[in-house]
């Protein structure tokens, strides 16, 4: 039966579940599936092990009435059903593929506590064990739900034009190469392409971190995440979704989990060997004592009740524990915050870090363009700056890209009002011309311009123009009759971005800003901000050198977002690199991704770096604690059963209530 929402021609083509739900199908015509049943799923290892403890709770309160102790085993008989038998099975699992580890040790040893009338505590062990590991579990979901969750910043559906000209919506994933799809004004564009017709203008901030228009027309390439700003474009598709941002991102999530720290892969390795050393030295225990200690086998002195509570002690639950779920509650409030971590080996680098190297373009900046200035050509002008402005914000009110954005912001700043215009006419990706009180006006880029002028005012105007971009200037250009005007635009600087630079210095931070702009408009970003040491003028392989020598020398977090930045940020000692301005290269080269670019966070992201070792140490040294205050008592004779459950489990508890402080935002 094909699924509500897809068609019976596109059943050959399999639908990765996401986009099943995307393309508006439901799973089950069931009335009993509804969102509010669907939260009883959730957490449920977590809730039966609660529900177990309410048991245990009631059986131990039960067994002290003699005409009740029925019913007190039925309930220990529950809890070993709800904690024991998942456990149990995920033994035998482990057994068959000879994995000897801690969760096998934990079992035996509950089971066990049955078998020298002990059931309460071995209960009371089961019950524990479960809510840690439950825990743990939970802390994990949360983490891969809020990364998952991300998927939202790329299109998931694009509009296809079949043969006969219809349009019809699909999923990105059933798009093959050949298609052909129609990207309309202000939409992302979802999959690499070449225009086959329209004209446009595409700004390629997702691409490249630069917020500048590019004019597209026929058989020009147009790449997955590009938005397009004024005219239609129809494309012809060259490359599947798969190799999207979106699928790079979610890659990530696997890379996060793999990744783990050292001293977390240090104890990984340990645990089997450490597991199998305490079952055999447990069973040497309950073999020996009875013949050095001169006890019995059995019975709560005996040299079995011992060994058991030696293994349930020994055992390093919370030790293994403490690492892992410190990593995973930080990168599950990181993720919270729009920051992707490939690992908690990111964070060990970062909070190593005693310098941050920050590009300037799309990370220190928006990539939204300021109008800074209005020239007119060579000191020329028959018309004031402000009715000059009133011509430009008149014509750019019916255009939607950045210069068009500054343009107006600016007008409406200095109140500017527009009047109308006739014979409006546009010309996507090019430029704009109409009637303005009588008066023939034209607005665009330089190219278009330079169309209508005399060869003289078009060398002057060259001229000009390349002054202004050699200090990293984007310029548009207005005629008004045959004046000429010049505006000038530069990047915007990010809000509050001082206050998280000076905040970063508090820590003792060294801020270097490398960037490939002229010198003026570097030391103009470098002013503003306060940072001392920058690198203008720089190639991909100068920002390379200066990288390399500072992770050399120091720590040193590199930030940025543009293909040309992705080999430094692969040779820092932690790359950090814009998710949504940034090119698919940087985040592949990158060890963190600022999903949201909210590079604001980038101190705060320091502080939760530092606080997570910080925790690991506070968890070790607790977990360590738990295992050598009971261990020997517990040879020994000294503490029972239970109380060995309860130092162990309770261990184990705390270090990952500890940990979960490392959620707090």
């Amino acid at each position: 039966m094909v699924p509500s929402g897809i068609t019976k021609g596109h059943a050959r083509h399999p639908v990765v579940f996401g986009e099943f739900f995307d393309q508006g199908a439901i799973d089950s015509l069931s009335p009993f599936l509804t969102p509010e049943s669907r939260l009883w799923g959730t957490n449920v290892t977590l809730k039966a092990s609660f529900v177990a403890a309410v048991f245990l709770f009631l059986s131990f309160a039960l067994s002290y009435f003699p005409h009740l102790k029925p019913i007190s085993n039925i309930l220990l008989i529950t809890v070993y059903f709800l904690s024991g038998v998942p456990a149990l099975i995920e033994a035998v699992e482990d057994l068959a593929n000879f994995d000897i580890n801690i969760d096998i040790l934990m079992t035996v040893a509950a089971f066990s506590s049955v078998l020298i009338g002990s059931g309460l505590e071995g209960g009371l062990l089961l019950v524990l064990f479960a809510i840690s590991g439950a825990m743990e579990d939970a802390v994990t979901l949360k983490a891969k739900g809020a990364i998952s969750s991300l998927n939202k910043l790329s299109p998931t559906k694009a509009t296809v034009v079949e043969s006969d000209g219809t349009l019809i919506e699909k999923s990105v994933k059933e798009i093959l190469p050949g298609t052909i799809i129609l990207i309309k004004a202000g939409q992302l564009v979802p999959l690499d392409g070449v225009v086959i017709s329209g004209n446009s203008s595409v700004n390629l901030v997702h691409l490249t971190g630069e917020n500048f228009p590019i004019p597209k027309g026929p058989h020009d390439a147009v790449p997955a995440g590009a938005r397009n700003l004024d005219g239609s474009l129809t494309l012809t598709v060259t490359r599947t979704s798969s190799d999207s941002t979106l699928s790079r991102i979610i890659e990530l999530v696997t890379q996060a989990q793999d990744a783990r720290p050292k001293l977390q892969r240090w104890f990984d390795r340990l645990s089997q060997n450490y597991a199998i050393a305490i079952i055999l030295l447990s069973a040497l225990f309950a073999v020996l004592f009875p013949y050095f200690l001169n006890i019995p086998f059995l019975g709560v002195e005996g040299s079995l009740y011992r060994a058991i509570t030696f293994l349930i002690a020994a055992s390093p639950c919370a030790l293994i524990i403490a690492i892992p779920i410190a990593y995973l509650s930080a990168i599950s409030v990181c993720a919270k915050k729009g920051i992707l971590l490939k690992g908690g080996i990111a964070l060990d680098a970062l909070a190593s870090c005693k310098a941050i190297a920050l590009d300037k373009t799309g990370t220190l900046t928006t990539g939204d363009l300021t109008l800074v200035s209005i020239d007119p050509l060579n000191g020329l002008a028959t018309t004031s700056i402000d009715d000059t402005l009133a011509v430009a914000y008149a014509m750019e009110k019916n255009a939607i890209h950045p210069i068009a954005k500054a343009i107006m912001s600016y007008a409406q700043k200095k109140g500017v009002q527009a009047g109308p215009l006739k014979n409006f006419r546009s010309y996507p990706g090019l430029g704009l011309e109409a009637q303005y009180n009588n008066l023939n006006v034209a607005i665009g880029r330089p190219e278009f311009i330079s169309e209508r002028i005399s060869l003289e005012q078009r060398l002057l105007l060259t001229n000009k123009i390349d002054s202004y971009k050699a200090r990293g200037e984007l310029v548009s250009v207005l005629l008004v009759n045959t004046s000429l005007y010049i505006f000038r635009f530069t990047d915007t600087i990010r809000n509050d971005i001082i206050h998280t630079l000076q905040a970063l210095q508090k820590q003792n931070i060294d801020l270097y800003m490398l960037t490939g702009d002229h010198s003026q408009s570097a030391q103009r970003v470098a002013s503003e901000l306060k940072i001392k040491k920058f690198h203008a003028d720089l190639t991909p392989e100068d920002k390379l050198n200066i990288v390399s020598e500072l992770s050399k020398t120091k720590g040193l977090a590199m930030v940025g977002d543009g293909i040309n930045d992705a080999p430094a940020l692969a040779r820092a000692t932690v790359g950090i690199c814009m998710g949504q301005v940034g090119s698919t290269t940087a985040i592949d080269a990158a060890d963190i991704v600022l999903l949201r670019d909210n590079i604001e966070l980038l101190d705060w992201l320091m502080d939760k770096a530092k606080q997570t070792q910080k925790v690991v140490r506070q968890n070790l040294f607790i977990a360590a604690g738990a295992i050598l205050v009971a261990t020997t008592p517990a040879l020994t004779g000294m503490i029972p059963l239970w109380l060995a459950v309860v130092l162990h489990e309770g261990g184990t508890v705390l270090v990952g209530l500890n940990a979960l402080r490392l959620l707090k935002k």
